[in-house]
């Protein structure tokens, strides 16, 4: 009889961060065409492809974290616990790309991922209460449960048209920016640096608050306000951030962690799209398609270069071999 050789691969839940970021540049070519008319097709495409991507990685993690009896202990872990929340928050935007063809499919693709991600919000915000973890041990994957969370919930459900959910949800995640933030910062500004795997988290300081703006302006029609106006203050400093940080991020080895890039850049760049459209700005045409060609050959790039790992068989982190056994005393 044959036997099943475990996978020598431990795939991690930040592997969700691939269609994550995928349906986050799909969203910036919906905000295009909503705004000036551009094709369509691409963010057809990309919303395809976000879909196949989520449903290829649910898979192929739930068989790993099984095979190596990891079902258990990955929710709870303080390092990748927060990145799970990925699985349901992606099928809340692929809801949003699936509504204006089938509405009702849609509606309740986005209605069961949004419950699924405020109870396991809620459920790993009373796991950090009551656990016994560490401030050096956090990172900005922890935006993801709640902030992200709360806020692509609040910007899906305005997109819908369920008002008062959107309101609900924008406080629910502007809250949790708050609370987390001010913890995640005090520990990048204090502890340790982060480990190495853990250092292109970082990029997800951007995302809160354009997300937030994006959120905000589903929420008031795309209008500029003083709520808009604020978090976009907080947005420019978080990209000038980055680009100080970039020389820090280059000196990371490529893996999984790269795609922590992939939606908080693209969610920025939407917000840039919905920006233009709103300020009237001269020009407004151009500068979105280079927005829009800076994205997503940014995109082209990180995908090439992790279909180039994959060949090479050093995209995926590896499980860690037992140690040898120490060798018995001579009698």
């Amino acid at each position: 009889m044959t036997t099943t050789r475990p996978s020598p691969y431990r795939l991690a839940p930040n592997l969700f961060g691939i269609g994550f970021g995928t349906a986050g540049l799909a969203q910036a070519w919906s905000a295009a065409a909503d705004t000036i008319g551009a094709p369509e097709w691409p963010s057809y495409v990309l919303w395809i492809l976000a879909a196949v991507i989520w449903l290829v990685t649910l898979v192929a993690y739930l068989r790993n974290v099984i095979a190596q009896r990891r079902l258990g202990s990955e929710v709870p872990n303080p390092v990748t616990g927060p990145f799970t929340a990925l699985a349901v928050i992606v099928p809340m935007l692929l809801g949003i790309g699936l509504a204006p063809h089938a509405r009702t499919a849609g509606e309740v693709v986005c209605a069961v991922a949004l419950v699924l991600t405020v109870l396991l919000g809620g459920w790993l915000t009373s796991l950090w209460i009551r656990s016994d973890t560490r401030l050096a041990q956090w990172h900005p994957g922890y935006f993801l449960p709640t902030v992200a969370g709360g806020l692509i919930a609040s910007g899906c459900s305005a997109i819908l048209g369920w008002n008062t959910l959107a309101h609900v949800m924008f406080g629910y995640g502007l809250i949790c920016w708050f609370v987390l933030g001010s913890i995640l910062l005090l520990r990048l500004f204090t502890q340790p640096a982060l480990p190495t795997a853990l250092v292109p988290t970082m990029a997800i300081e951007v995302a809160p608050p354009v997300v937030a703006g994006n959120a905000w302006f589903a929420i008031n029609g795309g209008r500029l306000d003083l709520v808009a106006e604020l978090l976009a203050g907080y947005a420019v400093l978080m990209v000038l951030v980055q680009i100080g940080l970039a020389g820090t991020y280059l000196r990371v080895p490529f893996g999984p962690g790269h795609w922590a890039f992939a939606f908080s850049y693209a969610a920025a760049f939407t917000n840039g799209v919905h920006w233009l459209a709103a300020e009237h700005v001269h020009g407004q045409r151009a500068l979105t398609y280079l927005l829009l060609a800076v994205a997503t050959l940014a995109f082209v790039a990180l995908a090439a270069r992790t279909v180039l790992g994959l060949v090479r068989r050093d995209f995926l982190p590896r499980v860690p071999a037992d140690p040898a056994p120490a060798p018995s005393a001579p009698a």
